[in-house]
């Protein structure tokens, strides 16, 4: 039997990819500062070219700021069907390599290439070999990172950036890990790095060698045992291959605060309208529905309504989402994002019958029943989804939503509004 190489873990992190992507597909953007992004005063940058790099415009900051800081900044729509397809054709070429991969996002995975040294040769080989192929055959560049663990290649990744390879041996991981600053470490969130180094904890060093008990009244039980792991270099995740989603969502920041009780209720249609269109698109159906409201002063509150039995259903999203929006009173309060999740996913085929009047009912359950569960609304759907996949933008939609202008197709999830369930986001 072979023995496992100490060094088995691949992260390829595709460099700048929707800009990247779209200086590929239109040669009059190569050699300019391009950013991906809504224009508009609201817009934020989706991702931004390394020639917008070196202005200092940076992905997630406000478009407003991006232009200041370039003038001849271009500022270009996402074409996220584009990214999508591009995106399997990555994944295709990680394919080639190894069964063991586990994407993060369109533009990053994980890959465990253990079984695959003898045919490919050692990890570092193998990265080589995934970046020139990357590059010949999809004209874009990736970064690679080579490490014994998850958290190291990660790590490195970042470091090779861009269109570089990065490797460490097992045996030189301790020792370089201890200079770096904690905000290198695979995570470590913002907020989670400004109250370490409030409390002098500014390398990983200092983390590795911290007293446990006091880490952990600093930043909570469980992540400080896990950053003192990750900073000794210890990390037992495997790479796990076709992790399924954990949530379906959509988000929308205006262009101006809404008040308006009648207009927040078009945008939650709007949003739900297009969270069951994704959950039957992915042939998944969910039973939490999760409301996230931002304010014009960046306070974020989210409620959530579980259901008895999944569902994929447009209508019954959009009445649970609705109550859940009418419940919180806002009173003319001013919201700057509005988004619609739904979790708790499970296989199936289309929305599940539920099941009402029961003792195991909840409440909300109760008030919805002439709603839920009414399979009227199930066939609305599919001829819905049956226009738009023929029409592409001719679709079928609720008459309140008939005047609205529909936006590019979530031009990229904001970053303050990203990982709706992640305290330290």
């Amino acid at each position: 039997m072979v023995d496992r190489h100490p060094e088995p873990i691949l992260h390829v992190d595709m460099d700048a990819f929707y800009a990247s992507v779209e200086q590929r597909d239109d040669p009059s953007l190569r050699g300019r500062p391009v950013v991906v992004g809504a224009a508009g005063g609201r817009g934020v940058v989706a991702a931004a070219s390394y020639e917008a790099r070196v202005f200092g415009v940076y992905s997630a900051m406000p478009m407003v700021r991006a232009r200041r800081l370039c003038p001849d900044l271009v500022i270009v729509g996402g074409r996220f069907e584009r990214y999508r397809e591009v995106s399997r054709a990555v994944m295709a070429i990680l394919r080639d390599v190894t069964p063991l991969i586990e994407p993060l996002s369109l533009d990053e995975a994980f890959l465990d290439v253990s079984g695959s040294v003898r045919l490919f040769g050692d990890p570092p080989t193998i990265g080589e070999q995934i970046r020139t192929r990357v590059r010949e055959e999809l004209l874009l560049p990736c970064s690679v990172g080579v490490g014994p663990t998850k958290s190291v290649a990660k790590l490195l990744s970042g470091k090779a950036k861009p269109d570089g390879l990065a490797h460490w041996r097992v045996d030189e991981v301790l020792d370089r890990l201890r200079p770096l600053p904690v905000k290198d470490l695979f995570g470590a969130g913002p907020k989670t790095v400004e109250r370490l180094e409030s409390f002098g904890y500014r390398t990983v060093g200092q983390l590795a060698d911290a007293d446990l008990p006091t880490l952990r009244r600093v930043v909570g039980h469980a992540m400080g045992d896990q950053l003192q792991s990750l900073a000794r270099g210890q990390d037992p995740r495997r790479v796990t291959p076709g992790e399924p989603a954990r949530s379906i969502s959509a988000e929308r920041t205006f262009e101006d605060d809404l008040d308006d009780p009648d207009e927040l209720r078009i945008q939650v249609l709007r949003l739900a309208e297009k969270v069951g269109r994704r959950l039957r698109q992915a042939g998944t159906a969910g039973r939490t529905v999760t409301l996230k409201v931002r304010f014009a002063s960046f306070e974020t509150v989210t409620r959530s309504s579980t259901l008895s039995a999944p569902t994929d259903r447009t209508r019954d999203i959009v009445t649970l989402a609705v109550g859940l929006l009418d419940g919180l009173r806002l009173e003319r309060a001013r919201v700057r994002l509005l988004g619609v999740g739904v979790s708790n996913l499970g296989d199936g085929d289309g929305a599940r019958q539920l099941t009402l009047g029961g003792d195991d009912d909840t409440a909300q359950e109760q008030v919805l029943a002439p709603t839920l569960g009414d399979a009227r609304w199930e066939r609305i759907d599919r001829v819905a989804d049956s226009v738009a996949d023929r029409f592409g933008t001719a679709n079928v939609s609720y008459a309140a939503l008939l005047d609205e202008i529909e936006d590019p197709d979530d031009v990229a999830p904001r970053h303050e509004d990203r990982h709706l369930e992640d305290p330290d986001a």
